[in-house]
């Protein structure tokens, strides 16, 4: 992040975050999308679950629906929580022990219009326990690929003094799914084929204890991924002058894949240069960026760019451009 030596100015069009560390956004329940709705707008959102994380939360999860901007989560008739598009999960906290609850989950598009409510689904939390133990690592932690585009993992039981509630597996430091303590193995999709993953899988108890990670599960999704498919396309890259400094202004087509990409590495001459992080708000037909590229006119840069993809890893980049500063259109 320190090639460029002055922050990225974005333009007024677009409101946008210049990170100086890259935000892993992902996701789990991928699959998918819901069934369309009438009047255009978005899908019901399918494959919805809830089940018991702790004595106090409830992990909903949820396929994706094409088209939509964020998701928005129901107890009951209430919104408890609201999710971007490129995440398919989430973790509804401060709930009562051992009480019932309801969920559901709605499609926003990036229009603001909601779609139908998916069905409902049900899930009680257990009875509070008063517990500082937490439980011990699952075991014999193995994995296999389904496919190009999904892994099996399998885990024998941890150790808990009260009992395990759930397992939450992770891809790299990032939480992607969960299940029932009575599990001893889930399905992760949505992933890309010849890609390599690691996976861990964490205990949590009643007490919302969380277990260290078993061991690491690293493997490869069998086939070849040569990035045309998720890399942005239609990039251009010109220059301005303002205030004594130039500007490299860009603008590309987000790569058509499941979910809002939500974060670009843009690399000028090689080397990754800055992190675009956008928020509910992300482009989906067209985005622009401006930011600084020095003082000194007539420099030519090469400058690329690719995006986040929900998986957590890396998409394609996109065409390489060259842009010289100071020069006409």
């Amino acid at each position: 992040m320190r090639d460029v030596p002055a922050p990225a100015v974005p333009r007024r069009y677009r409101c946008a975050l210049l990170c100086g560390a890259l935000v892993l956004l992902t996701s789990c329940g991928w699959g998918a999308g819901g069934d369309g709705a009438e009047g255009g707008l978005p899908g019901v959102p399918t494959g919805v679950t809830a089940a018991a994380g702790s004595a106090t939360t409830v992990h909903v999860m949820w396929n994706a629906v094409d088209g939509v901007g964020t998701y928005e989560v129901y107890r009951g008739g209430t919104v408890v929580k609201e999710v971007p598009a490129s995440e398919r999960m989430v973790d509804v906290t401060r709930l009562r022990p051992s009480t019932a609850y309801a969920f559901t989950v709605r499609a926003r598009d990036a229009e603001g219009r909601l779609g139908p409510r998916s069905r409902e689904v049900r899930a009680t939390t257990p009875a509070a326990v008063n517990d500082g133990s937490a439980p011990t690592s699952p075991g014999d932690v193995r994995g296999r690929a389904a496919g190009s585009r999904a892994v099996q993992l399998t885990w024998s039981a941890a150790k808990d003094d009260r009992g395990v509630v759930s397992y939450d597996v992770y891809q790299g430091g990032t939480k992607v799914h969960s299940v029932g303590g009575n599990q001893r193995a889930a399905v992760v999709t949505g992933l890309r084929a010849g890609t390599r993953y690691s996976f861990t899988v964490r205990a949590r108890d009643a007490a919302d204890n969380l277990s260290p990670a078993g061991a690491a599960v690293r493997l490869t999704t069998p086939g070849s991924d040569d990035g045309r498919a998720t890399a942005p396309t239609g990039l251009r890259a010109a220059s301005h002058l303002a205030d004594g400094a130039y500007y490299l202004d860009l603008t590309w087509v987000p790569p058509r894949i499941d979910g809002t990409v939500t974060e670009y590495q843009i690399h000028l001459d090689g080397r990754a240069a800055t992190s675009l992080v956008y928020g509910a708000d992300a482009p989906r037909d067209r985005a622009e960026y401006s930011f600084y590229a020095g003082r000194e006119a007539g420099v030519t840069h090469r400058v690329r760019i690719r995006a986040r993809l929900a998986d957590g890893t890396w998409g394609g980049f996109s065409a390489e451009r060259k842009v010289t500063l100071g020069a006409g259109p």
